[in-house]
This record gives structure tokens, sequence and C-alpha cells, in this order.
């Protein structure tokens, strides 16, 4: 299990990078430009936002209301580096709820 925190939080590291470097070095209106006139960068958004919402509801099932509202409200602004933050934060959590409950049905 604490290995695969410290995997996530050299992905999430090394993710955090790459946005600064696209920050430094593109140009955000050209590319959200290019981005939305174009179908696959439509669908590209799409999915985004899709798992954005994924990700809230994992949240959500796993933290108390007020907790889930601010793990979860940073999530269309910050992206799938908060995310990471959350899961290399709760893994613990995550996975022992995981493994000790049986699926319903």
């Amino acid at each position: 299990m604490t290995v695969l925190r410290i995997i996530l939080a050299i992905f999430a590291t090394a993710f955090a990078a790459l946005i600064v470097w696209a920050v430094i070095v593109g140009d955000f209106a050209t590319a959200g430009a290019w981005l939305t006139s174009d179908p696959w960068g439509i669908v590209t958004l799409a999915d985004l936002y899709f798992g954005f919402l994924l990700s809230a509801v994992v949240i959500a099932a796993f933290e108390r209301r007020w907790a889930a509202i601010l793990w979860i409200a940073p999530i269309p602004i910050i992206g799938n580096l908060w995310t990471a933050i959350w899961f290399i934060m709760r893994f613990p959590v995550v996975l022992s709820r995981i493994t000790d409950r049986k699926p319903a049905g």
C-alpha cells in the first residue's frame, strides 16, 4: 500500500511539473481556442470533465459532507492533480473499505 502511495506521489509530482511547464511555455488562450474548435478537442474536454464527475462521486462516497465539498469543489479548477492528492492521502481508507465489503446485488 505504501509503495502505491509513493508511486502516486511521484506521478502527481511529475504531473504538477508538467502543469508548471505548460503555464510557463504554453499559450492557454490559443490552445483553448483550438481545443474548443476541434471535435476531438471537445471529446477530450468532455472526457476530462466526466472523469472529474467520477472522481467527485468516489470522493463523496468516502468523505463526510463538508469534507467532501471541500475536496470536490477544487477539482474543476485544479483537476486530476487534486484528485491524485486525495487518493494519496486517503488510499488506506479506500483500500480498507473496498476489501472489507462485498458488492451489493
